[in-house]
């Protein structure tokens, strides 16, 4: 009880330092002079230059966009989190990354390069014909931006800030809107970048502080698994293992029935999970899209793969330590948080104004120049600022622990269809429009019904027997997603042999068997001009072997880790 007075008397403003100050405040300069600096790098006035970066990205400011994007403050609390409930397995979901990296620069981006496409809907549009797949993908991809990417990062970071400031929530919130939302709006995709490059930098130099500051409290990795075993609660339910450490902690794959994350779920599931995220989703293939050439997207690739290695023991492993703040690393903890938060939430504002100004508008507006086309993705930012602050108080109301679990589950029920149609454009040139469309139909409402039936029937509490139906209790979600995949493409299959093959003239450079290696056309609502470099499907010989060679010894490590953890 002591203790707990003690604590009590501080509030947090009194602990917060002046070399935290002064920690925030040269975060928030640098922030604003890096997006003022690239925002004047390159010519924002094309629709190639704002939504695109001008085509002309080196790999390493591409690869660690790849990695700011997806590390967002949602997925930074949720992995430090679920290393202190669950230990070692949520690695998985990084590590896995690697394969997906892989196939995204090695088979997807010459696609995606050669049909001269701005966004993925506008490839399956092309692919496949007719309007209606594009403007289905368009929507379900806002939508899931909004409400699930960022209304997590948004809920996880304001959280964050609230517990260490003591700042109203709304206020912190608000905050970090406007200052993400202006150099998003002022200086497109190639403002993004840069400032991605920033937060990569502060996030994986201040992880690996607090890092060694967490190892350090307990002696060194050797005391890690013996102090997490002992780190049993003062409270325990009776007759369950609520709140115990599991006994797999230290393992990466689990038992296929009884275990949390099944390593079948992991292996199979989460790679159907992760060829969507890495090689379909906007936020992420359109980085990939501004290298200058395959080289530097491969290059990009392979530097993101690398630095999804560190997150084990950057951010699970010091969560497993200790939860608790440093009081005298305050400042830096921000940082930190800071740098995951606005990484992924500029990524998905500009991602969202390129789909919505592209694909929606486009339709709305075939006639729309380029000038209005800039004024619309402009605006729709502005749009997505505003809706992410009305958002707030809804989070707040309801409970952010279960909205971040449903949120995983959301992401698992409706992006496997997406995945089964996109591996089947590319590779099997016989898929026709009839076929996907009606795929992902089918595909939509399996993963609504299975949705619905965790809405109704949330998992029991500890120590709750789980009465639940068989079909949430005995398939994992990350199975779930398997049959899902497997459902959809058997449909695409069967569709599009039912009906007629599409002309070869039609998959010209928009399948993997169909690609030439002349220079691309980018269309922007029906007038082609050709992109700035005329190496974009084209390597040089030399790079194209360093890459190749790089992307092997990077599985190498990959493989070991895993094998070490296993």
């Amino acid at each position: 009880m002591e203790g707990n007075s003690t604590a009590g008397s501080f509030s947090p403003l009194q602990q917060f330092s002046v070399a935290d100050l002064v920690v925030i405040v040269v975060y928030f300069s640098l922030n604003v002079a890096v997006g003022i600096w690239s925002s004047c790098r390159v010519n924002r006035n094309t629709v190639s230059g704002y939504f695109l970066a001008g085509r002309d990205m080196a790999w390493w400011p591409i690869g660690a966009s790849l990695f700011a994007s997806s590390e967002g403050s949602g997925l930074f609390m949720g992995l430090a989190g679920s290393g202190a409930a669950g230990g070692i397995a949520v690695t998985g979901f990084e590590w896995n990354a690697t394969y997906a990296l892989l196939a995204l620069a090695w088979v997807f981006v010459p696609v995606y390069i050669s049909s001269g496409i701005v966004t993925m809907p506008e490839y399956l549009q092309r692919r496949f014909g007719g309007e209606r797949i594009r403007m289905y993908l368009s929507s379900l991809s806002l939508l899931l931006s909004i409400f699930t990417k960022i209304s997590t990062d948004l809920y996880s970071g304001a959280l964050f800030v609230q517990v260490c400031l003591g700042w109203d929530l709304y206020l912190s919130t608000v905050l970090m809107l406007l200052v993400t939302g202006l150099y998003t709006i002022a200086g497109g995709l190639v403002a993004v970048i840069y400032t991605d490059t920033l937060q990569t930098l502060i996030m994986v130099l201040g992880a690996i502080v607090l890092a060694v500051k967490a190892f350090d409290e307990i002696g060194g990795y050797p005391n890690l698994e013996e102090a997490y075993l002992k780190a049993v609660p003062s409270k325990i339910i009776p007759n369950t293992t609520c709140h115990l450490p599991r006994a797999d902690a230290m393992h990466l794959f689990r038992d296929p029935v009884s275990g949390d994350l099944p390593w079948t779920g992991m292996t199979f599931g989460l790679s159907i999970m992760a060829t969507w995220y890495w090689c379909t989703d906007q936020v992420i293939v359109q980085r990939s899209l501004s290298a200058k050439n395959l080289s530097h997207a491969k290059a990009g690739s392979i530097l993101a793969s690398y630095l999804k290695m560190l997150p084990l023991f950057l951010i699970i492993m010091p969560g497993m330590i200790s939860r608790v703040l440093y009081p005298g690393l305050r400042g830096l903890m921000i940082a930190v948080m800071m740098a995951a938060l606005m990484s992924s939430l500029t990524s998905i504002f500009n991602s969202s104004s390129t789909l919505f100004t592209m694909d929606i508008w486009g339709k709305l507006r075939p006639g729309a120049g380029e000038r209005e086309l800039l004024l619309v993705g402009r605006v729709v930012t502005v749009v997505l600022v505003a809706l992410s602050v009305v958002w707030i108080p809804i989070l707040q109301s309801s409970s952010g622990g279960q909205l971040y679990v449903y949120i995983q589950a959301v992401t698992s029920y409706l992006a496997p269809p997406v995945t089964a149609v996109f591996i089947l454009a590319v590779f099997w040139p016989r898929a026709t429009e009839q076929g996907a469309f009606w795929g992902l139909m089918l595909g939509l409402v399996l993963g609504l019904a299975r949705m619905g039936l965790e809405l109704v029937h949330p998992p029991p509490r500890c120590g709750v027997p789980d009465q639940r139906p068989w079909l949430l209790t005995d398939i994992h979600y990350l199975h779930f997603a398997v049959l899902l995949c497997t459902a959809t493409g058997a449909i695409v299959v069967g569709g599009s042999l039912m009906t007629s093959p599409p002309p070869s003239t039609q998959l010209k450079d928009l399948t993997w068997w169909t690609l030439s290696q002349e220079s691309p056309q980018i269309s922007v609502d029906g007038t082609s001009q050709g992109l700035p470099n005329g190496e974009d499907t084209m390597e040089p010989p030399f790079w194209a072997r360093v890459c190749g060679i790089n992307a092997l010894v990077l599985m190498c490590v990959n493989i070991f880790c895993y094998a070490y953890f296993a």
